[in-house]
């Protein structure tokens, strides 16, 4: 068997249509320098068996309960150092992927060997011209956490490559030396702001977080956590808090919980918004 260049580990819970289309979206991709590697993460409503007459070859990796993002990715990894692969790509299910998204990725590590993690342009899967990620901000000590260009049209600003402050959890590239130097995902995290601590560990290692905007993809926000918009607010707050805890961000810890209510209003907000764009 040809040992990969690179693989990509795509992490399925109770998500078949979903990761079906991400897989499809992937068949451009794979090649014998690049494997595709799906993770089931415990899934109970048979997403394991209709992957597999989906696509019977790509390997599945069956794990025996949902032990969350960061464990499920970790296991994922695992099998990456089985295969000796160079580099890994960490992908959502729920995300679309430009038939030449990789490549861009790939070189930017290649070419940089002070760049830790290398990151995609990101746009809504249901807006396909509105950007969701086109790099990240972080302060930990003012609890700021944001992405840049959140809902805006893409346009030329947005064109230009370069250090940003964090990766999001929706698609890393790395060297797999890299992540395993890390340590991997904290598995502290179940979910939401495991992708902002290790970027900062990644940071601390001296290396970079660069924003690769020739590399592209389509994500279905929040496919993975459907229900009121205070249950997804408790659960990124319970991530924010964690981390603002393991980085000794007091401060940030503060403000965090000072503005909840008005994160709260804008939860709110934002769930109307999709519901009468949804109605439209």
């Amino acid at each position: 068997m040809t040992t990969p260049l690179s693989c990509i580990v795509v992490l399925n819970w109770n998500g078949a249509d979903d990761t079906l289309a991400c897989l499809e979206s992937l068949v451009a991709v794979q090649s014998p320098s690049c494997r595709v590697l799906v993770v089931d993460n415990g899934s109970t409503d048979g997403s394991a068996e209709k992957i597999r007459v989906a696509f019977p070859e790509i390997e599945l990796l069956l794990l025996p309960s949902n032990i969350g993002y960061a464990g499920g990715n970790n296991a994922g990894f695992r099998r990456v150092l089985e295969l000796k692969a160079e580099f890994v790509i960490f992908l959502n299910n729920d995300t679309i992927v430009d038939a030449g998204f990789c490549t861009p990725l790939l070189e930017t590590l290649q070419r940089n060997p002070l760049a830790g993690i290398a990151v995609p342009k990101i746009f809504y899967l249901d807006q396909p011209g509105t950007l969701w990620y086109a790099g990240g901000m972080v302060t930990l000590s003012t609890g700021l956490i944001r992405h840049v260009g959140l809902r805006q049209k893409d346009a030329p600003q947005f064109d230009h490559p370069g250090i940003t402050g964090y990766a999001t959890g929706c698609c890393i590239a790395m060297r797999s030396r890299d992540f395993d130097e890390a340590g991997g995902f904290d598995e502290g995290f179940r979910m939401y702001a495991e992708d902002v601590d290790l970027s900062l560990r990644i940071r601390s290692l001296g290396m970079s977080i660069n924003y690769v905007p020739s590399s592209r993809i389509w994500h279905k926000v929040s496919a993975s956590l459907q229900g009121s918009p205070l249950r997804k607010l408790a659960k990124k707050s319970f991530g924010a808090l964690r981390l603002f805890r393991k980085h000794r961000a007091w401060s940030g810890m503060a403000l965090y919980l000072l503005l909840l209510p008005l994160r709260l209003a804008g939860s709110f907000w934002d769930a109307l918004r999709e519901r009468m764009s949804g109605t439209s």
